[in-house]
């Protein structure tokens, strides 16, 4: 039971997944070509929602499961795991952020803290081509080598003032790793990187289908996806609590 209640604090990492760009001279240049190497503005813009499966390796508490991850633009985002046969649920609904504690099987809303983040996380398409409209900025930081080969660096700003930075290939313009200081459940700050790759054409948005997460320097969680389908009509139901 300890192991599915702190799978369910994994979700906030996926969510982190979701979250996008914003602007300043060089870099308003890179989000132009980020926009496109996406798909372009008129490919996203007709995306209202998403909804992607794959499967999860928790690599640090040794489990499997499946996940699938609810999003419908501008900022409503969902996100149900499945483990040893449990489904632990997180979501924002535009206002509220939740969650159903697996030891007790009810819903509740999130801790003021957590609130915070996943209003963050669950920004959309909408922010990442218009990126200004919800106070979100970003800063040229030059070039940085990974293994031999160099990156564009942008750093986020968010409204909140969270920093993330970006590491960009300038081949294909897609990120390759981002980077941030994530508290974890243990009131602990830690350094997370997430590492994107095995991009595919779906519908005309380029997605990555395979993400590994290293917290502290360590590999801490591997998901796959399976499948992506968009505009399937989510209704505003799915991302609220239960009354």
């Amino acid at each position: 039971m300890k192991k599915i209640f702190s799978a369910s604090l994994l979700i906030l990492f996926l969510l982190s997944l979701m979250t996008s760009p914003g602007l300043c001279q060089e870099a308003s240049d890179i989000l132009k070509k980020m926009v496109e190497a996406q798909g372009g503005k008129k490919v996203l813009e007709k995306i209202k929602d998403m909804t992607s499966t794959g499967s999860l390796e928790m690599i640090q508490m040794g489990m499997n499961g499946s996940v699938t991850m609810y999003k419908k633009e501008p900022n409503k985002v969902r996100m149900d795991i499945e483990v040893m046969g449990m489904i632990i649920t997180q979501a924002f609904d535009g206002e509220t952020a939740w969650w159903v504690n697996p030891q007790i099987g009810s819903q509740e809303e999130m801790p003021e803290q957590q609130q915070e983040n996943m209003k963050r996380m669950a920004l959309g398409i909408d922010a990442f081509i218009y990126p200004e409209k919800y106070g979100i900025s970003f800063a040229y930081k030059g070039k940085e080598k990974i293994e031999e080969k160099e990156y564009f660096v942008l750093e986020q700003t968010f409204s909140d003032g969270h920093k993330a930075t970006l590491y960009i290939d300038p081949k294909t313009y897609l990120t390759h790793i981002t980077k941030s200081a994530i508290i974890n459940q243990m009131g602990i700050e830690v350094e997370q990187e997430t590492f994107e790759s095995d991009f595919k054409k779906v519908n005309g948005m380029t997605i990555a289908y395979s993400i590994i997460i290293h917290q502290d320097g360590e590999e801490f969680m591997k998901l796959t996806l399976t499948d992506i389908t968009f505009n399937s009509g989510l209704g505003d139901s799915l991302f609220k609590m239960s009354e």
